[in-house]
């Protein structure tokens, strides 16, 4: 027998090798990043979200200055175009003033005749004074020969038709002076207490050219603000009445922001809180500061045109949103100045619970005011004081406001 038969044979397989440990750090490194973006979250939560309201549904706003002419007309030139700036005062459109300045003549005319019949008219309280004086003459001296007379009638020294005609001469000049009294009370009457200057008539004729001034004057239709054009929709040649928008203008250094915030985002808004803006013209680069100005009485649903009508069909609830005024920095506006309707991001700090959520007192001024109307009537009392010296006989240049002073 060979020794490999008496060997043994082994037949069992080897067994395979021990798997390696896996390894664990991706998903620890993964681990911890998650969880330190959840702590940061939540610390950025605690220490800022919990005390900002923030909504996207925010517009900027303005004033839109809609330019009206103040005198119906046809329009000549046009200064002025979309896009581009003009200045408070500054000549936009200009009417034809052929009928405004034939007005203007007729009323300086008619001024100057009224004028002169009103100096006929004191002129004629000096004339019935004089009439009235010869008629009391004439009465006295027909008394006296009426009286010398009478004794003469009983010795016959004079006809009773003699008498009869004295008689007459007396009652006849009686009546003469009271037609002189009452014709001079009526001529004072319309006088009385004014002088030439100042009588109503005059008056009522200086206002009537004051009227065509002020017409002539507002054939020139000036901007009232400083702002930038956005709508021009008047054309040469146009036919305009006061109810005729010409112009549009929006004066971007005034701009706010209407935001829109949820009815439950409400209940922390006070007036004064800061307020961060971003707008998507800018990036989040630039950051508008503001205040809040105040809270809109009415949701945009309650105040539109035609508001909802819940009460009747199937209703499913909304949630309504309130607009917020607020208001932006001059100087930031400067820099980057704002345009109507553009969209924004709005954050509220609303960590300050001291202000009020309504108050009757105005958050920033809100009076508006211009004056480049004011001097539209400049140079009427110039010439009213020069066509009242012209045709009352007075020198040239003088002031009769003096003698209105004195006379009032």
């Amino acid at each position: 027998m060979s020794e490999s038969a008496d060997t043994p044979r082994n037949t069992a397989t080897p067994a395979p090798p021990a798997p390696a440990a896996p390894n664990r750090r991706p998903l620890l490194a993964l681990g911890a990043v998650a969880l330190l973006a959840v702590l940061g979250w939540t610390i950025y939560y605690l220490a800022f979200m919990r005390g900002h309201v923030t909504t996207d549904d925010a517009y900027v706003n303005g004033n839109l200055v809609r330019l009206t002419p103040q005198v119906p007309g046809t329009v000549i030139a046009i200064a002025t175009d979309e896009t581009q700036f003009v200045h408070r005062g500054e000549t936009l459109v200009r009417l034809d003033p052929h009928d405004t300045d034939v007005a203007l003549a007729q009323a300086k005319a008619n001024l100057a005749q009224t004028v002169r019949d009103v100096e006929q008219r004191f002129a004629e309280a000096t004339r019935d004074e004089a009439v009235l004086e010869t008629q009391q003459v004439q009465l006295a001296q027909a008394n006296e020969d009426l009286l010398r007379d009478q004794p003469l009638i009983a010795v016959h020294g004079v006809s009773q038709e003699t008498l009869q005609h004295e008689q007459n001469a007396v009652q006849s000049a009686r009546a003469a002076v009271r037609q002189a009294q009452a014709s001079l009370a009526s001529t004072r009457a319309a006088i009385a207490g004014t002088t030439p200057e100042t009588h109503p008539r005059v008056l009522q004729a200086e206002a009537a050219l004051r009227n065509a001034w002020l017409a002539a004057a507002r054939t020139r239709v000036v901007a009232p603000v400083s702002g930038y054009v956005v709508r021009r929709s008047v054309q040469l040649g146009q036919q305009v009445t006061p109810a005729t928008e010409m112009l549009a203008i929006v004066p971007v250094d005034s701009m706010w922001i209407d935001a829109n915030f949820k009815e439950n985002e409400l209940s922390g808004l006070r007036i004064g809180q800061p307020v961060s803006v971003s707008a998507d013209m800018y990036g989040s680069h630039v950051h508008y500061h503001g205040r809040v100005l105040g809270l809109t009485a009415g949701t945009g649903s309650a105040l539109a045109v035609l508001p909802a009508q819940n009460a009747s069909g199937n209703w499913i609830k909304i949630v309504q949103r309130l607009p917020v005024r607020i208001g932006l920095e001059p100087q930031e506006l400067e820099g980057h100045p704002l345009f109507l309707g553009l969209s924004t991001d709005v954050s509220v700090d609303v960590h300050d619970q001291s202000g009020a959520a309504l108050s009757r007192q105005p958050a920033w001024p809100v009076a508006l005011n211009t004056d480049v109307y004011a001097d539209q009537d400049a140079g009427a009392d110039a010439a009213i004081n020069e066509i009242l010296a012209a045709n009352l006989g007075h020198a040239p240049g003088t002031n009769l406001r003096l003698a209105r002073q004195a006379h009032p």
